[in-house]
């Protein structure tokens, strides 16, 4: 759902920038008041998955591919907030280093899926936990707020889509929605997977816990194998076809107006340039996007909440 540039004009852009602006702004605010220093290492993990993640297409229908969006996934382990920070920072990586996303349209991507897509999910993540209680419960209600994720991230497209003129909005937002509600069934699956093997396995790690354990660095670095290995091992062999927008696009007739995002991306369409293994070039590009991500997550997460141990032995003590 990666909208390229071309696909909207200089009002859309300009108007997306600012609100996502606004919002990431917000969502760093948040970030720095409520997430705890001991939880700052699920950015840069959450960062790394999801990013690997979204290389990983897999077959829908009609010769078109879905991949995890994983806002309501990430807004369900650590809250919307911390959600928001992981998904733009995925975004800025995708779009400068490979090419996904146009840059002008950075803004767009961000709106949908770091901040419409979370936001989104996670009202539908809180709402259903509460009718439906328990452990199934909640990961229904993760299974649920993924699809609707989805959705609501592509109607959020659809309508940038026709606000700037590219396809009128009944076409666009019926073809969106439509290819997305199918898409959006693949993303409630795994976040719904996902999220159960984290809870039964490390309870800690789901947002709201007030565990303690989260100590060492054993977990965290588990965690980036995992990440690495889906990039390295799995993302080369991922569905090659055309994603949900790309299928709108070339069915209504717009896939023309998109261009380059001119030069400067390190590996465009996630391939290491000078590697002449294909396979082995989307690894290499994976494995640096992994790592980068995961870097820029963790750095703003240190960048923005305060280490409480050097505060505590600044303080004097309470007598």
């Amino acid at each position: 759902m990666h909208i390229p540039d071309g696909f909207i004009d200089v009002k859309t852009a300009a108007a997306t920038a600012a609100m996502s602006a606004a919002g990431v702004g917000l969502a760093l605010a948040r970030v720095r008041r409520d997430l705890p220093p001991r939880r700052v290492p699920l950015l840069g993990l959450s960062a790394a998955f999801v990013f690997a993640a979204q290389m990983l297409n897999f077959p829908v229908v009609g010769g078109t591919s879905g991949h995890l969006m994983g806002s309501a996934l990430v807004a369900a382990l650590l809250g919307p907030a911390a959600a928001m920070v992981v998904m733009t920072a995925v975004l800025i990586v995708q779009c400068f280093l490979f090419a996904d996303g146009g840059v002008t349209a950075l803004g767009a991507n961000v709106f949908n899926m770091a901040l419409l897509g979370t936001a989104g999910g996670y009202l539908a993540y809180a709402l259903l936990s509460r009718w439906v209680r328990g452990p199934a419960g909640r990961v229904t209600a993760v299974a649920f707020a993924g699809w609707f994720s989805v959705v609501l991230a592509s109607i959020g497209c659809a309508g940038q889509l026709a606000w700037s003129g590219t396809v009128s909005w009944l076409p666009a937002f019926t073809a969106m929605a439509g290819i997305h509600t199918l898409i959006g069934i693949g993303e409630g699956l795994i976040s719904a997977l996902v999220f159960a093997a984290v809870a039964r396995t490390r309870p800690d790690l789901v947002g709201g816990s007030q565990s303690s354990q989260l100590s060492g660095s054993g977990w965290w670095l588990c965690g980036l194998v995992v990440a690495l290995g889906l990039a390295i091992f799995v993302a080369p062999f991922a569905c090659p076809w055309p994603d949900g927008l790309e299928s709108v696009a070339a069915r209504l007739g717009f896939e023309h107006a998109a261009r380059q995002s001119g030069p400067g991306a390190l590996a465009p369409d996630y391939a290491l340039p000078g590697v002449d293994w294909p396979p082995g070039a989307t690894a290499l590009a994976g494995m640096l996007g992994v790592l980068m991500v995961f870097g820029l997550a963790w750095w703003l997460g240190r960048v923005l909440v305060p280490d409480t141990k050097s505060s505590a032995a600044s303080s004097p003590p309470l007598s």
